[in-house]
């Protein structure tokens, strides 16, 4: 097992659901050193936490060299940031385009408050590498997953921190389908169908009835796009 470094260590914002799960295989071909970070800010779709425990217990099972790299696994509390959202993420209400034109299930600052804590714990745990499943390409509209505004991140941590991290975003310009075609190249169709089935993506937590693409209420945005992908990545394997 070769020696961890900063360059050479990675820590993966890993919600459990489907693009933070192909981004940790990723991570975890690519790197040594492998830890995750996930956040509790009262979340709608809490089933997710329970999601990403999973993942992290049967995922290394898939290759005996990721249970070698996989190390610590954070939660952090961020409860205030749902207290101050009034969006259809943190309430029950309807996720439908607010006054702004953007989807309310928007929660505002969310990608800029779980970097920046990425960051400082990374700093702590001596790790370079921050790795995020933002995706401009295939997305709900949200503005805190653009390129622009994750490169402009890595410039204010660096400049706030007195760092030198360097911020990965492997979705940012492929669509959901392409998403598990780089499952595949990972970990093979085995990794597709874990992924499938243990990830969770709908953002009312429904984790009752499973569909071709996954469990989900098969309505909200984030379902739709999931299944979307899911379609488009099948048609090409025919």
């Amino acid at each position: 097992m070769s020696v961890s470094t900063p360059q050479n260590a990675a820590l993966v914002l890993f919600s459990g659901g489907q693009d933070s799960a192909i981004c940790l295989a990723d991570a975890l071909s690519k790197f040594s050193h492998v830890e995750t970070v996930g956040f509790y800010y009262g979340q709608r779709h809490e089933i997710e936490l329970e999601c990403r425990k999973n993942i992290r217990k049967k995922l290394p099972l898939l290759k005996p060299e990721w249970a070698d790299k996989l190390g610590e696994d954070h939660l952090l509390d961020l409860t205030a940031l749902g207290e101050i959202s009034e969006t259809s993420l943190t309430r029950e209400t309807e996720i439908k385009l607010n006054k702004q034109g953007l989807p309310s299930s928007f929660v505002p600052g969310r990608n800029i408050i779980f970097l920046t804590f990425s960051a400082a714990l990374a700093t702590r745990r001596n790790i370079s590498n921050l790795i995020a499943g933002i995706c401009q390409t295939d997305y709900s509209g949200y503005p805190d997953c653009r390129d622009d505004f994750f490169k402009s991140m890595q410039v204010t941590l660096n400049l706030g921190m007195a760092e030198n991290f360097r911020l990965h975003a492997p979705l940012m310009w492929i669509n959901k389908a392409q998403s598990w075609e780089l499952a595949e190249k990972t970990g093979g169709k085995e990794l597709v169908d874990f992924i499938n089935e243990e990830s969770h993506s709908c953002y009312l937590g429904e984790r009752g009835k499973r569909h071709e693409w996954g469990y989900g209420c098969g309505t909200c945005p984030a379902c739709a796009l999931r299944a979307q992908g899911w379609q488009e990545y099948q048609g090409k394997q025919l």
